[in-house]
């Protein structure tokens, strides 16, 4: 088993190559909106650093938002269209249980809010606590709230760690390195996915918005 891994749904772009038990590749570019210009290279680098050719590949894991708007589209389309060329399943994983696997792995924290800015007076959130298996697990429903809203259901056992752009506007403060979740945490969860039998079809790697008016799949964007 191996998995591309791939993260652009927060203005980041990040591409890790795993197998069953080690990272074979990684890289992470921070250069806010150049997700574009970096994907493909740093995954043909990472085909070849890894010694991997797409036949090698078990499936594409993909961080499917909420996020970014420009990001979630970036990574939605490039893993659909490369699914598609090679014939390979695809694992979508939340953008925001990325972020609380991230925080799991930095910082052993085992019970999250994850809150991501998203603009306009409003912010992604979700909660989640570890399973036996180490893998961030949704409690609840990921949501778009206000902030007030937002502030109102950070509720123990889930108020304390408060991680993601979106914490200083709840209320709390957030250590630099739990702002964002990379490619990683998205092979991560991905493994634990693979493992259980769960991946879809290229035409299922669908961006999640969480903003019902920007709900589109690859097929329909840019026809309005």
């Amino acid at each position: 088993m191996k998995i591309l891994a791939l993260e652009t749904a927060n203005e980041q772009c990040s591409v890790a190559i795993v197998d069953a038990t080690q990272t074979l590749f990684f890289e992470h570019h921070h250069e806010a909106r150049m997700q574009t210009q970096q994907i493909l290279p740093m995954i043909e680098r990472g085909l070849a650093e890894s010694k991997s050719t797409w036949q090698d590949i078990s499936a594409i894991a993909f961080s499917r938002g909420p996020g970014s708007f420009s990001g979630v589209r970036i990574n939605a389309a490039v893993t659909q269209a490369l699914a598609w060329a090679n014939n390979l399943p695809v694992i979508p994983v939340s953008t925001l249980q990325a972020l609380a696997q991230h925080a799991y792995q930095e910082s052993k924290f085992s019970e999250v809010t994850a809150v991501i800015d998203a603009r306009m007076n409003e912010v992604y959130f979700g909660q989640f606590a570890v399973d036996d298996q180490g893998i961030m697990q949704l409690h609840g429903d990921e949501q778009l709230l206000g902030y007030d809203q937002a502030m109102m259901q950070l509720n123990p056992p889930f108020d304390t760690y408060v991680v993601g752009t979106g914490a200083s506007l709840v209320g709390h403060t957030c250590a630099e390195n739990l702002y964002y979740a990379n490619a990683i945490d998205i092979a991560e969860i991905a493994k634990a996915e693979w493992l259980a039998g769960r991946r879809v079809s290229a035409d299922q790697a669908l961006p999640v918005y969480l903003r019902d008016n920007a709900w589109k799949k690859i097929a329909e964007q840019g026809k309005s």
